[in-house]
């Protein structure tokens, strides 16, 4: 079979056209959920949590209140895990039925290392208070009681419970007070014709491996189960040589940012796309941005290198705490270190890529950026450090 090759510039405007950052850009908050798949929760807020900026940045009249409103008033989404927290699409709910039962057998499993005889009782207790009582957040249970040792394992018991009711589906998310998850019964939380949405184990992992190529728009099967962190390996790799079986998907040749090629599956129709039009204008992204959560794909696509240095001593980093990515058209121009200080965005540093010229357009943009920054942060005024502006 001869294997079509994808050039780099259309593989670049397919990916983040895909993800929302294309010039048509998205007409609400839970029109970039939906072509996204899920938008990841973070509490780091220097500036702006991650969830908030992602919306922000393909929806500019996004404002942070919108996203409790979709999980606590429409129920248009509901909050579990991924590769990490997330808000996920309501109507994808029923595919979630496999990770339930899957998260209770890897937790019931910890239990027997890590919690004594009887912990199974705590949990009937938990869920006991909740049925009676009503939501209750992790502060409302296991006052006083011992914790253990380890992990999220070092939680008081009553919490650790909690977490295992909402990981295994017995609970539900209803709504966030400031970061703080408040949990009730899934049976008052999700709505009832979603419930009753009956689907397979396999008709799950066929439409999980099918959304996560569809927004990709190519991908390795390696990928494809990465992208929602839910179906295995081995299950991606059957489903791939399934639809390329069916032609339902063809091997392409992808060329990565510096002509490096990765072989990767894509619908028929791929190549015979016309290139999306990517805007002109600068953004700021978070560094949890989905087109960039991978960071080996974002650096062999885009030739970005990034790395959150969060957890990095201060002395060894080489940019700041919580540097954004700055984004204009189908690459990366630099990145920003910014926050949020009261009423003031200070900004403390702007680091070009290697090639990006800092011409008075594009400076121009990049301050109109974060004017538009300043607004949605709810800062009346910047400050720039007088070197702000650094070498590539």
């Amino acid at each position: 079979m001869q294997v079509e090759r994808l050039e780099n510039a259309l593989a670049r405007a397919v990916f983040l056209d895909r993800h929302g950052l294309g010039a048509a850009g998205v007409g609400s908050a839970m029109a970039a959920i939906d072509a996204l798949g899920f938008v990841q929760l973070d509490s780091v807020n220097t500036f702006a949590r991650a969830h908030d900026l992602i919306l922000w940045s393909r929806h500019r009249p996004y404002r942070p209140p919108v996203l409790n409103r979709l999980l606590a008033r429409e129920r248009a989404v509901f909050e579990h895990w991924t590769h990490d927290a997330a808000a996920i699409p309501m109507d994808l709910w029923p595919l979630w039925r496999m990770r339930f039962a899957r998260d209770r057998m890897m937790l019931e499993r910890r239990w027997a290392r890590h919690r004594p005889a009887g912990f199974a009782a705590q949990v009937d207790g938990v869920m006991r208070q909740i049925a009676d009582h009503g939501p209750c957040t992790s502060g409302d249970v296991g006052q006083g009681e011992a914790r253990g040792k380890g992990g999220w394992w070092d939680w008081h018991p009553s919490k650790t419970a909690l977490e295992y009711l909402w990981r295994s589906g017995a609970l539900s998310v209803v709504r966030r007070e400031g970061f703080r998850k408040v949990y009730d019964l899934t049976e008052r939380v999700i709505p009832q014709a979603v419930r009753e949405t009956k689907i397979s184990d396999a008709d799950a992992i066929d439409r999980l491996c099918a959304l996560a190529l569809d927004k990709l728009g190519f991908a390795t099967s390696g990928e494809i189960a990465a992208f929602w962190a839910h179906v295995t390996p081995a299950e991606a790799r059957v489903w791939c040589d399934t639809e390329m079986a069916a032609g339902r998907a063809v091997p392409v040749d992808v060329s990565g940012a510096d002509g490096r090629i990765r072989r990767c599956l894509a619908r028929p129709d791929l190549l015979d796309a016309t290139v999306p039009d990517l805007p002109g204008r600068v953004r700021i992204l978070s560094p949890f941005d989905p087109a960039l959560r991978d960071r080996k794909r974002a650096e062999w696509l885009f030739g970005f290198h990034y790395r959150i240095e969060i957890f990095v001593p201060a002395p060894q980093r080489r940019y700041g705490y919580y540097v954004f990515p700055v984004w204009e058209g189908d690459r990366a121009i630099g990145r920003i270190d910014m926050a949020r200080q009261g009423d003031v965005l200070a900004v403390r540093a702007f680091w070009p890529e290697p090639g990006v010229t800092m011409g008075k357009g594009r400076l121009s943009r990049l301050q109109s950026e974060l004017a538009r920054a300043a607004v949605f942060g709810g800062c009346g005024r910047i400050d720039y450090d007088p070197d702000w502006m650094r070498d590539a």
